[in-house]
């Protein structure tokens, strides 16, 4: 059986998407629709940058570095983001099913097929915070659909508010979604792929937090 990888139908019919998978024994489409996807995630990420999203740490150095060089900045900084947004792709299209693969007995390539997946559900997360910060003000630690709002209450660490910022409802939605598809395609016990799953993004969340501190120290001048 031959499946056509098509990540909108997917979703209109998951349940008969992931069947057909499961089925199939030829992939079509793989590699035109993860070309897409990363470049798709580069115009995000260079969209949020142009919009301003994670500059104010180096804002704030405008009038120590003088217009010019602060233009130059910016101009890498936009570079440095659209470079992020391809790293952020390849982790999600190629490292995570290479880390599944080693946890299960699906084949790689359907694996990479779930990667695409989870990552149009975080480019949606990703567009949807490009309004919340232009008209809202909202950087993505706060978002509304994510416990950074309700952690920035109750503390002022920064390292903390983007961990729980990076639980999300989209994040919730990229677990059920892997556990369904594992479920779906293997025998391990469902359980395990639930606990499998959670610590993956635990520690994801972990690394997010960990590379936005380092982002802050690097543009603030810290480091």
């Amino acid at each position: 059986m031959i499946y056509r990888v098509n990540v909108y139908q997917f979703f209109s019919s998951m349940r008969d998407h992931i069947l057909r998978i499961q089925e199939a024994e030829e992939i079509k489409g793989l590699w035109k629709t993860t070309v897409i996807l990363i470049l798709l995630s580069m115009f995000v990420y260079g969209w949020m940058a142009y919009v301003g999203m994670g500059k104010d740490h180096l804002s704030k150095q405008v009038t120590q570095i003088g217009l010019i060089s602060y233009e130059q900045t910016k101009f890498w900084f936009l570079v440095g983001r659209v470079c992020f947004g391809l790293l952020f792709a390849l982790f999600f299209m190629f490292m995570v099913p290479l880390i599944l693969f080693g946890l299960t007995d699906i084949p790689y390539k359907k694996l990479m097929i779930l990667g695409q997946a989870v990552l149009t559900v975080l480019l949606c997360e990703r567009i949807i915070w490009i309004p919340l910060f232009v008209y809202a003000g909202l950087d993505w630690s706060v978002s509304p659909f994510s416990l950074g709002i309700i952690a920035s209450y109750m503390t002022d660490i920064p390292w903390l508010i983007s961990f729980f910022g990076a639980i999300s409802v989209f994040q919730a939605l990229v677990i059920w979604l892997q556990v369904k598809f594992i479920k779906s395609l293997s025998t391990i016990k469902y359980r395990l792929v639930w606990l499998s799953m959670i610590l993956l993004h635990i520690f994801y969340w972990l690394l997010a937090a960990f590379i936005v501190y380092l982002d802050a120290a690097f543009l603030g001048g810290v480091m």
